[in-house]
């Protein structure tokens, strides 16, 4: 069976990065940085962000966004939106 991964997609100190969850290791996470907040990085260039770490998206996957507040339980905190999308290694992660 194939090894599945979460890559997540956020905005960290002023830009947006991708990141792939590596659960139950201790290898650093592959992390990508784009230089920008906005716009947010289109389909295409999180593809290829993906791609230059080794991953690529699960056929049939597509990104889901949620949504969370920088303070927990303050509704009047300003929104953090997060990506996510189940991958799939393209260079031996997890094999």
């Amino acid at each position: 069976m194939e090894q599945t991964f979460t890559a997540q997609m956020s905005v960290f100190k002023g830009r947006w990065r991708l990141y792939v969850v590596l659960l139950n290791t201790t290898d650093v996470w592959p992390e990508f940085g784009f230089d920008r907040a906005v716009p947010v990085p289109t389909f295409t260039e999180r593809t290829e962000a993906l791609s230059v770490l080794g991953f690529e998206p699960v056929p049939g996957a597509e990104w889901a966004w949620t949504e969370d507040s920088e303070t927990y339980g303050d509704p009047a905190s300003p929104v953090v939106l997060i990506a996510t999308m189940q991958v799939r290694s393209r260079e031996g992660w997890g094999a």
